[in-house]
């Protein structure tokens, strides 16, 4: 079974009937698997329950509905399943901050948002429980030259700012060399929104001051996930899977400055698939590893 699959055409299948009853067993029914399990699989790969997620599929669609100008708040709330007009005012509330009346007036303006892409990444089941797959292992101590930097993720420029350094490595990178490619993310300081990055491979490379570093990069160890698709598009994603990682596993995050390591086979192939190394700590029962 392609998991990535079936939660796609769950997704569709979901953005299709908004104005009908939906529950986790009819959905579950559709793809033929229990609804417990996809209950499991769905808050595994989305992040959150299957509920959670229709309620803001169709407080997503009342935007159009809204904005068409065409139906009453109570009309609108009884199309997507909401009951009374008050309790499609309180969710819509609690997610976009504002009522929806203020839509209507044309005070506010919310742009209804695609359908979310499924971030791609194998899974594993741990007792009941489903993962996204990980695997236990050193990262070894490696010696990186590249580009480093600072971000901070407050500000809205922060992924052009990514984007534009890791062109300038590739710039100065041969077609020969076929290193992997490492992005090292590091906390500037505790509970700081301000990021150090550092984009290298493991070879000797020639970049103009003040932009290249080479950094010794201890031995540390780790928690190692798979995923096809840009870090910087997967953020929540990843903050998510690794809770999780955290609480089914029973491990521990390490006191470290290197937030996370990403590590690409091929320094030419960027869109490719990659690593994620989150260091942990190394529990007793982790010795033999």
């Amino acid at each position: 079974m392609d998991h990535n699959k079936v939660i796609e055409r769950a997704l569709i299948h979901i953005e299709d009937h908004l104005q009908q009853s939906l529950t986790v067993e009819s959905v579950a029914n559709t793809f033929n698997m229990s609804k417990y399990y996809f209950h499991r699989l769905f808050s595994a790969m989305m992040g959150c329950s299957l509920n959670q997620y229709i309620l803001s599929r169709r407080l997503n669609a009342s935007l159009t509905f809204i904005q068409n100008q065409n139906s009453s708040l109570t009309d609108i709330a009884y199309q997507l399943g909401f009951g009374t007009q008050a309790s499609f005012t309180r969710a819509f509330k609690r997610q976009y901050g504002v009522a929806p009346s203020s839509l209507k007036t044309g005070i506010t303006t919310i742009s209804p948002v695609p359908i979310p892409t499924v971030v791609k990444r194998p899974i594993k089941n741990i007792n009941g429980d489903i993962v996204t797959a990980f695997t236990l292992t050193e990262f070894k101590e490696t010696r990186i030259s590249g580009i480093a930097f600072e971000v901070d993720l407050a500000h809205d420029d922060y992924k052009e700012k990514i984007r534009a350094h890791s062109e300038k490595l590739l710039s100065h990178i041969d077609e020969t060399i076929n290193d992997p490619c490492y992005v090292i993310y590091s906390n500037c300081q505790p509970d700081s929104t301000r990021f150090k990055v550092l984009f290298g491979i493991p070879s000797s490379i020639e970049i103009d001051k003040p932009y290249y570093f080479t950094v010794d990069v201890p031995q540390i160890f780790c928690a190692m996930f798979n995923y096809c698709g840009e870090l910087l598009d997967i953020g929540d994603v990843l903050k998510s899977d690794y809770a999780r990682f955290l609480k089914i596993s029973r491990q521990e995050t390490a006191e470290t400055d290197i937030e996370l390591i990403q590590a690409f086979d091929d320094v030419h192939h960027l869109d490719s698939t990659y690593h994620i190394y989150a260091p942990i700590k190394k529990l007793p029962a982790d010795s033999d590893l």
